[in-house]
């Protein structure tokens, strides 16, 4: 892939387009499928096997249900007959293993790869991959030697072992947020993060108003004695202080309060005042 823009201005989705990820030998068709949604979920396209122990992976039915949503990655999937030939286009590749070995790179923790990772698509223009092992055996030390470096997952010393296609989600993941970190952009994949960001926050007059108002309505149900309040309202302002309240929400609350000192089958139409 070839960069025809300044690393100021990639995106997450740019950024992701010079990422892959790489199965070695996988046993189970089911992985592969998973692996597929793993990627998918994270914004990553790529999906690379080498010598899968199922040929027509693409198509078992174990692949495709375990893909779910992911089929397209799936079945976009390139094979290959070594890890030299799917490293082809790849300017640094980082195994995935948390054993510790005499020869190789060097361990590291997923979450500083990430950061690494990205910063070397991002400045030094080069593609990047990630490299998973065989269930049952991992990474050789000739597949490790391909590698410039090594990742590996940080997990409790009595329970080590991940399935692959978890491996691959945390992986995966940790490259996402690393991303997200670095951009200033992610091309509307989170909307849902700034759908309130239109409403105004409610001014001190409408905060008092209700906190008047849910007082009242507190002493009218009985939850409040005027006679004893102790810390009640304070605490409650307290509360509502740390909400950061909109005008919208001042106003759904105070229509519960209205309901409370007045249920709507009792006003017979009057609308309790506003404070």
């Amino acid at each position: 892939m070839i960069f025809g823009y300044l690393a100021s201005e990639m995106s997450t989705s740019a950024l992701s387009q010079h990422v892959c990820f790489i199965l070695v030998e996988p046993a189970h068709p089911g992985n592969i499928g998973s692996a597929a949604r793993a990627i998918k979920t994270m914004g990553f396209r790529d999906l690379r096997v080498v010598s899968p122990w199922e040929e027509n992976y693409r198509t078992h039915p174990e692949a495709i249900a375990y893909s779910t949503s992911s089929v397209d990655v799936l079945q976009s999937s390139r094979s290959y007959g070594s890890l030299l030939e799917a490293l082809e286009g790849v300017h640094f590749a980082w195994a995935m293993s948390g054993y510790d070995r005499e020869f190789g790179p060097a361990i590291e923790p997923v979450r500083a790869v990430a950061e690494k990772a990205v910063d070397f698509v991002k400045e030094k223009q080069g593609n990047i991959a990630f490299v998973f092992g065989c269930e049952r055996t991992g990474l050789s030390n000739e597949q490790m030697a391909m590698c410039q470096g090594c990742a590996a997952i940080p997990a409790d010393p009595d329970c080590t072992s991940l399935n692959l296609s978890q491996a691959v989600q945390i992986m995966a993941y940790e490259m996402h947020m690393a991303m997200m970190d670095k951009t200033i952009t992610h091309d509307g994949l989170y909307e849902w993060q700034e759908r309130f960001a239109g409403e105004k926050l409610a001014g001190p007059q409408a905060i008092e108003g209700f906190l008047a108002h849910f007082e009242e309505a507190m002493i009218h149900c009985g939850v409040l004695d005027p006679k004893e309040p102790k810390l009640f309202m304070p605490r409650v302002r307290r509360l509502f202080s740390r909400t950061q309240l909109t005008q919208p929400e001042v106003d759904l609350l105070r229509g519960v309060c209205s309901q409370i000192i007045s249920p709507k089958n009792e006003r017979s139409g009057k609308k309790c005042p506003k404070k």
